[in-house]
């Protein structure tokens, strides 16, 4: 599964451990990824997506159909 969020895109941030001796080894700073599963009624269907946190709360605030529709004008699948 991709660390990516369909909502608000997302991504993997990269960048170094930094120990007490001052050794750097690379990271990779993961967003806080969810599969939920939402009723979409213009669709007619339920649709599983993969939201961060924030994309989550974005659902929240603009509702789900205007989010379906952003995403499907992409050209994702859901």
């Amino acid at each position: 599964m991709s660390a990516r969020c369909q909502v608000t895109g997302a991504e993997p941030g990269f960048g170094r451990n930094v120990s007490h001796s001052h050794r750097r080894t690379p990271r990779r700073f993961d967003p806080n990824i969810q599969r939920k599963q939402y009723w979409v009624p213009s669709l007619g269907r339920k649709v599983r997506l993969r939201v961060s946190a924030r994309g989550i709360k974005v659902i929240d605030r603009r509702g789900i159909e205007a989010v379906v529709q952003e995403i499907l004008a992409r050209g994702e699948k859901l």
